[in-house]
């Protein structure tokens, strides 16, 4: 797919206007990006709107997209500092002579902006957006690198420069956070919010008063440069840790554009930074990362080509706040009935009323019960009760007694053998739910063709990524972070204190202390992962007496000897355990390539989208043991 800038004649009473259309020629689902073909059409039609006698222009995207920036798949070419710095010159040379264009230039945001597609609409004269429009962001820094065709330098000059650090450096590492249209017009980045309908006619009307008045648009106050920047390092600083060199490229671009540097000399500043920065193993890293999860992910590598079953009721056993939050999943995102239950009406109904609430108001046809009767008719039931082998089992016995044969029977379960739970397969959903984007398909010896086809397709519906994984204990990315996890305690019940094993985690990017993660995760579930994994390779699981009284409600450390380590090398022995039960994972086949690994760590455990995967990082860091053994 070849995007081309495609340009037509609109004959106004002011004259003739110069509708340019960005289009790969495919629908919304593959968005429109600028390679080199992109940039060779682009040229030949702003040399017609250089030599014409237009009045106006107005840029806009086809259906839903306006441009989603530069072709990703060009990046890799990439061999040398001068073809990096050549790159970002191109851009520059493209959109500053959209820029310098003698008549005024309107960019119609009318679907997703991203990175190239912002900063060829802020080279405009002004900007209309749609109300609809999703998504407006610089996601680079999220990638290991910046806006480098000039985003750095005309954002704040647009913004101001608290703007522009959170939209080009803070927003990006908060897990490439986007703004929407109200906001985007909010803050400055658009000229005017449109409603969608008669949306490019509205367009070229305010291209048209901009010919017969002139925008006048003050330039934004700063403020205290030194002090916002200082803020915006420190932040930075909390995000990353020093460990990704592109935000701090960014900041420091930026500041040149606040402190009183030309346009032209801010260009030439980027296009050294990118040359820097795209041969580097983090860039590198972070573009791997972005393959693995936006492509391979989304592929089903191992999910049988089989037609999937519909599903058209849906159970959830169990009321608790995970099955609580499931079943607003599926109600938010299939829309089908759904049946909860739990064995007191209280639960159920204190389950249901949280459900309706946050539902506002929209159709919920859920239905609260004690009875297992009423999954009867039910295409899938996903069990989220209690992490108790016995209790699941009595769960899934009396299921088998009520549903169909063909209905798939689902185990939530974090830990535990699928297969022994009397599940047909497991889909593990990653806490909170809403947010959290991994789901970990489960197969089993025994799991049906067509019932995993279903269960992928599920996951899709429900706009999650699944991988595929085996069954065994831990799965894949509980079973990395404990045996992350035995570390930091050993290291804790040895005379470290949790601020050093935090700093040791915190140094390595991670955008999470331990301390934080454990709160969160809770430590009767840690726990009981642990003492899980613990019985099936009690060789590298150790027991905690520390997280076991974590569980129980103490907060004290037990220390079983005096012999503290250096912050050092606590990170390199997490980094080498990680790296031998990586290896251990793929070596029994709990997943089929390392690739899964890093989709599952990125997507369900918060591992940093700009370090790259978790095994490239293990082998650039030189990390010894079974994952570089496994590659």
């Amino acid at each position: 797919m070849t995007t081309e800038f495609k340009l037509n004649r609109v004959d106004t009473r002011l004259g003739p206007l110069a509708l340019v259309t960005m289009d790969n020629g495919a629908d919304h689902t593959k968005p429109t990006v600028f390679g080199r073909s992109a940039f060779e059409s682009a040229r030949s039609v702003i040399d017609e709107l250089e030599q014409g006698d237009w009045v106006a222009m107005v840029l806009t995207g086809k259906p839903f997209i306006f441009a989603a920036g530069a072709d990703i798949n060009e990046f890799p070419k990439i061999r040398t500092r001068e073809e990096a710095s050549e790159g970002s010159r191109a851009g520059h040379e493209l959109f500053g002579r959209i820029r310098a264009l003698p008549f005024p230039t309107v960019a119609a945001i009318n679907g997703a902006c991203l990175g190239g597609g912002v900063e060829i609409a802020l080279h405009c004269s002004a900007r209309t957006i749609a109300k609809s429009v999703p998504h407006f962001g610089c996601p680079e820094v999220f990638l290991g690198i910046f806006p480098a065709w000039g985003g750095t330098q005309v954002v704040p000059r647009l913004v101001g420069v608290d703007n522009a650090i959170r939209f080009v450096v803070l927003n990006p590492l908060r897990q490439n956070k986007l703004l929407d249209a109200a906001k985007a017009h909010e803050l400055g980045f658009a000229d005017r919010l449109l409603d969608p309908v008669e949306f490019v006619d509205e367009s070229i009307a305010f291209a048209l008063e901009l010919v017969e008045s002139p925008l006048l648009r003050p330039e934004p106050d700063h403020g205290d440069v030194a002090k916002a920047l200082r803020k915006g390092r420190s932040q930075t600083d909390d995000a990353v840790h020093g460990a990704a060199p592109a935000p701090y490229r960014a900041l420091d671009l930026i500041e040149l554009a606040c402190g009183g540097a030309t346009l032209e000399e801010g260009y030439r500043a980027e296009e050294e930074a990118i040359a820097d920065l795209m041969l580097s193993p983090a860039a590198r890293r972070s573009l791997y990362a972005y393959d693995v999860v936006e492509r391979r992910a989304k592929q089903g590598i191992g999910i049988p080509d089989v037609p999937p079953r519909n599903l058209q009721k849906v159970g959830i056993v169990g009321a608790g706040l995970m099955a609580t939050q499931l079943a607003t999943l599926f109600l938010k995102r299939l829309g089908v009935p759904l049946v909860i239950r739990d064995l007191d009406r209280e639960t159920v109904e204190r389950a249901v009323s949280s459900i309706q609430e946050e539902l506002e108001g929209r159709w919920c046809p859920i239905e609260g019960t004690t009875s297992v009767d009423d999954f009867a008719g039910c295409d899938l039931v996903l069990e989220a009760v209690f992490e108790e082998m016995s209790i699941k089992q009595q769960v899934f016995a009396e299921l088998r007694e009520i549903v169909r044969p063909d209905c798939i029977l689902a185990t939530n379960t974090s830990a535990l053998s699928v297969a022994q739970t009397g599940a047909d397969l497991g889909l593990h959903f990653f806490n909170p739910v809403a947010v959290m984007p991994l789901v970990e398909l489960v197969r089993t010896d025994a799991t049906d063709d067509v019932k995993l086809a279903t269960a992928w397709r599920l996951t899709k519906d429900l706009r999650k990524r699944a991988v595929l994984v085996g069954d065994a204990p831990g799965f894949v990315v509980n079973r990395v972070l404990t045996r992350m996890t035995a570390v930091l305690m050993d290291a804790l019940e040895h005379g470290n204190t949790v601020d050093e094993t935090d700093e040791a985690m915190l140094r390595l990017g991670l955008p999470m202390a331990p301390s934080v993660l454990l709160a969160m995760v809770g430590p009767r579930v840690a726990n009981h992962v642990l003492v899980t994994l613990h019985e099936a390779y009690p060789d590298r699981f150790a027991l905690s007496p520390t997280l076991a009284g974590y569980a129980e409600g103490k907060d004290t450390i037990v220390v079983v000897e005096e012999r503290p380590r250096s912050v050092e090398q606590i990170s390199r022995a997490v980094l080498e355990a990680v790296g031998d039960e990586i290896g251990h994972l793929l070596d029994e086949g709990v997943v089929a390539d390392p690739a899964d690994v890093d989709a599952c760590l990125i997507l369900g455990a918060g591992w940093p989208f700009f370090l790259g995967g978790i095994t490239p990082y293990l082998r650039d860091e030189g990390v010894s043991g079974g994952v570089a053994a496994a590659r």
